[in-house]
């Protein structure tokens, strides 16, 4: 079983000959959706309305196979995000958001938890989801993205200070080389991941969109193309590489405390399946409008094409 904490909002999303669309998304919605789709059992923790945008992300949730935890549906509205597409299908966010996680936590005892974007930054909200992870780090895989999203940042060294902590608490941080040139833009991206590493994860694995990806670890550098798709947009693609990351991991049988040692021996070939499946997942979700992300049938029929 996973655990999945954060935000679940309605991306309105404007392409750029002016049509909007709205989907279900959020950075750790989406993550749980692709656990979901490819037949993992997870629950997610959120805050959303009792309301129509929020009825949708309910459906949403059910049609793909994530429960939601009790306590979640208590918002006065539900949050949005709305997207503006360049010509090239990459996106620029305004939020209309609140984060406030006062009591909702998982039922199930979750051999992952994962959390990560606003979920982990914004007040009040991100003390209890550090909290939560905090205590199940004895019994659970930790999971982490920082997704940054700088224009609901007003306090960039408090950011950071949280970020520094999720990452000395997690065993698998993904994040983008976009976040860490908003972290340290001084310092290359292999520099941070490599320092964020000392800090504790057994993993950290950096995008950098058409570029592909890598990771390092404790057996050095990995690094992987990424796929040749014709991209709608990039809506989601991060999140997809996070859900087939997790999904790689949980496949090698590497998720659960008492799995922490052998994730931190990861073989280069195991990272290298790893980030495979996790560009995958990503290049399929590019291919589609919106944070669509592939069902296990769809992801195995693409690996199948490509093996």
């Amino acid at each position: 079983m996973s655990l999945v904490i954060g935000e679940a909002l309605i991306d309105i999303v404007t392409a750029s000959d002016g049509a909007t669309t709205e989907y279900v998304g959020g950075s750790p919605l989406n993550v749980a959706v692709g656990l979901g789709r490819l037949g993992r059992p997870v629950e997610f923790v959120t805050r959303i309305g009792d309301d129509t945008r929020g009825g949708a992300i309910v459906r949403h949730l059910e049609q793909s196979g994530v429960s939601l935890a009790p306590g979640s549906i208590t918002a006065q509205r539900t949050a949005t995000a709305h997207a503006t597409l360049d010509s090239a299908g990459s996106a620029t966010y305004e939020f209309d958001i609140e984060w406030d996680l006062p009591c909702p936590s998982g039922s199930s005892t979750p051999a992952l938890v994962h959390t990560g974007s606003i979920a982990a930054v914004m007040e009040p909200g991100c003390d209890v989801v550090a909290d939560m992870l905090d205590r199940r780090r004895s019994s659970a895989t930790i999971s982490y993205d920082p997704n940054v999203r700088p224009v609901l940042i007003t306090d960039k060294a408090r950011a950071r200070q949280r970020i520094e902590h999720l990452v000395s608490i997690s065993d698998i941080v993904k994040v983008s080389d976009e976040d860490l040139r908003w972290y340290d833009p001084d310092r290359n991206p292999e520099d941070i991941a490599r320092e964020w590493l000392s800090r504790g994860p057994a993993m950290v694995a950096v995008t950098k969109g058409a570029e592909g990806a890598f990771a390092v670890c404790a057996a050095g550098l990995v690094e992987v193309a990424a796929r040749n798709v014709e991209v709608v947009d990039t809506v989601g693609a991060g999140d997809a590489f996070m859900a087939g990351l997790l999904d790689g991991f949980w496949s090698h049988g590497f998720l659960g405390a008492e799995s922490r040692n052998a994730l931190h021996a990861i073989a280069p070939e195991e990272v290298r399946n790893v980030l495979d499946n996790a560009v995958l997942m990503s290049g399929l979700t590019v291919a589609r409008a919106g944070a669509d992300l592939p069902t296990r049938e769809t992801l195995d029929r693409a690996a199948g094409v490509r093996q």
